[in-house]
C-alpha cells in the first residue's frame, strides 16, 4: 500500500473512531462475493483487511452468506469463511440473499448501531449503505483492496457532531454558574481524616491509679517499745529478808 493511500485510510478511520465511537477490534462483515474474489486471486483476505484498516479487527460472516458459499461447492472459499466468526442474522430457517441480509443487520433505523465495517463486492449494497452515516466500505479493485472515501451522509453527521461540541458551552446557561454552597465548600479546605481508630485500644492502656495507698512500715523499721526494768533493790531486799529469817529463828531458839 502506498503511503499516500495509507494516510487517507488512517484519516478516515479516525473520523469513525471519534465521531461514531468505533472501538478496536473493528467488527468487519464479509460477504460471499469478496471471499470468492480473494480466493480466485489468491489474496490473503484477513491480512488485506488488517493492512487496509491499519488496526486490529474481527472478521465476521452471516449465516446467509455461508449458505450462499455452500451452494458454490468451492471448498477452499468455504474453509476460509469457516475461520471467521459467525454472525447470527436470524434468517437460518428462511435464508435471504446476502445483500439483503447484510443490509438488515447494518442499517437499523437509519444508523450503523453495531458499528460494523462492511467488506463487499456488491455494488448495489455499497450504494445503499452510503446513505447510512458511519459505515466504512471496503471492496477489491482487481487485486488491490480499497476503502471507499467517507460518504456524504457520514461527513454531514461528522460536521454536525463537531458543531454541537463547539456550541454546547455557549448555549448552556448553567455552564459557569456556581452555587454559593459550592463556593463555600471550595473556600474551606477539607480536613484530612486520620486513618485508624479515633481512640486508643482500651486493652493497651495502663490502669489508672485509684489514689495514694497507705504505706505499711515493716516491723523492722517500727520503733521498739522499751521494757520496764525492775529495780534491783527490791529484789535484793526480798532476798535479804529471806536470808535473815532463818538466823533470827535460830537465835530465838538458842
Amino acid at each position: 500500500m502506498r503511503q499516500k493511500r495509507a494516510k487517507s485510510y488512517k484519516k478516515q478511520m479516525n473520523v469513525y473512531l471519534h465521531t461514531f465511537k468505533f472501538r478496536e477490534p473493528f467488527q468487519t462483515i464479509v460477504d460471499d462475493e469478496i471471499v470468492l474474489t480473494c480466493d480466485k486471486a489468491s489474496f490473503n483476505l484477513p491480512k488485506g483487511l488488517t493492512r487496509t484498516i491499519q488496526a486490529e479487527l474481527k472478521p465476521m460472516i452471516t449465516q446467509c452468506c455461508m449458505q450462499a458459499l455452500y451452494l458454490t461447492n468451492n471448498q477452499p472459499a468455504i474453509d476460509l469463511a469457516k475461520s471467521f466468526e459467525r454472525r447470527r442474522c436470524n434468517h437460518f430457517g428462511n435464508p435471504k440473499p446476502p445483500a439483503e441480509c447484510i443490509e438488515s443487520i447494518v442499517n437499523i433505523d437509519g444508523e450503523n448501531k453495531h458499528r460494523y465495517v462492511v467488506a463487499t463486492q456488491n455494488t448495489k449494497l455499497r450504494k445503499t449503505l452510503r446513505g447510512v452515516p458511519g459505515v466504512p466500505l471496503i471492496f477489491m479493485n482487481r487485486s488491490v483492496m480499497v476503502m471507499e472515501p467517507a460518504s456524504d451522509a457520514t461527513m454531514r453527521a461528522a460536521t454536525l457532531s463537531e458543531n454541537a461540541k463547539l456550541t454546547a458551552g455557549l448555549n448552556d446557561t448553567k455552564i459557569g454558574y456556581i452555587k454559593k454552597e459550592e463556593e463555600a465548600e471550595e473556600e474551606q479546605p477539607q480536613k484530612k481524616k486520620r486513618k485508624g481508630p479515633k481512640e486508643p485500644n482500651p486493652l493497651s492502656m495502663k490502669k489508672k491509679k485509684s489514689g495514694p495507698k497507705e504505706t505499711v512500715e515493716p516491723e523492722s523499721e517500727k520503733p521498739k517499745k522499751k521494757r520496764a526494768r525492775r529495780h534491783k533493790k527490791s529484789t535484793e531486799e526480798s532476798n535479804g529478808d529471806a536470808n535473815d529469817s532463818p538466823q533470827e529463828n535460830g537465835n530465838d531458839a538458842q
